[in-house]
């Protein structure tokens, strides 16, 4: 299947990293679907990607955060582009430092889980069975190092949320060995910026889109994590398309 031909929902596709792997995919000729809350993101999407690949962009309002949501939203996608091939994940957020656990209220703590751990468990549950028992398909998940330790002082909410997002990653490629569906994850274990808020030793997050669409777009490696630490490894990476 030629990649004009393959579908790829973007899950966090209008955020920092997701905005990245959706111009690069659009830019190799897939179609890509986003799905936001928030419009104005989707807008800015839209003006950010290629201007001649606008049209294989589509952009739909929904929540992914819940079961209810992001079943409706699978259906507005499916009603939209009529199938879906391959799904990459980058939910939630990259920074939080609210301050040390014992300051913390109890809904601090279920707002990072729900943000990077329950986000990204419910949108698994609901669109991976579109893609589970097809080889020629992709599910490929963002997380970032934060979760294998203590960035700095204050963000000790930001490693538990992290360190559950990993550990639901392994969980997925230990139940499920033998699935069809190309199943792997990216782990970045350093910031990721655009152009504008970019700072040393981050990722642009062009670049990490370009090799993440490589990654997509190759479709020879499943239940395997690559590891990204520096703009060098990424830079590697994608010269010697070993990702």
């Amino acid at each position: 299947m030629s990649n004009a031909g393959r579908v790829v929902l973007v899950l966090g596709g209008a955020g920092t990293v997701g905005s990245g792997i959706v111009k690069a995919l659009l830019d190799k000729g897939f179609k890509v679907a986003v799905i936001s809350r928030d419009n104005s993101r989707l807008d800015r999407l839209r003006e950010f990607v290629s201007p001649n690949t606008e049209d294989s962009l589509t952009t739909i309002v929904g929540d992914v955060g819940s079961e209810e949501g992001a079943e409706v939203a699978k259906q507005a996608v499916l009603k939209a582009v009529g199938k879906v091939t391959d799904i990459t994940s980058s939910l939630g957020f990259s920074w939080w430092q609210g301050g040390p656990p014992h300051t913390q209220p109890v809904k601090e703590l279920t707002w990072v889980m729900d943000a990077l751990l329950f986000s990204t468990f419910v949108s698994w549950k609901v669109f991976f069975p579109l893609v589970r028992e097809d080889s020629n398909c992709t599910y490929t998940f963002i997380t970032g190092g934060a979760g294998e330790k203590l960035l700095m002082p204050g963000t000790g909410f930001l490693t538990v949320g992290a360190a559950s997002t990993l550990a639901f990653c392994r969980v997925l490629r230990e139940e499920y060995p033998d699935v069809p569906c190309k199943l792997n994850e990216v782990k970045i274990n350093t910031g990721v910026g655009t152009l504008e808020r970019m700072a040393p030793g981050f990722l642009n997050h062009l670049d990490l889109g370009e090799a993440i669409a490589m990654l997509v777009e190759k479709r020879n490696s499943t239940h395997a994590v690559f590891t990204i630490s520096s703009p060098a490894d990424l830079k590697t990476a994608i010269l010697e398309g070993n990702i």
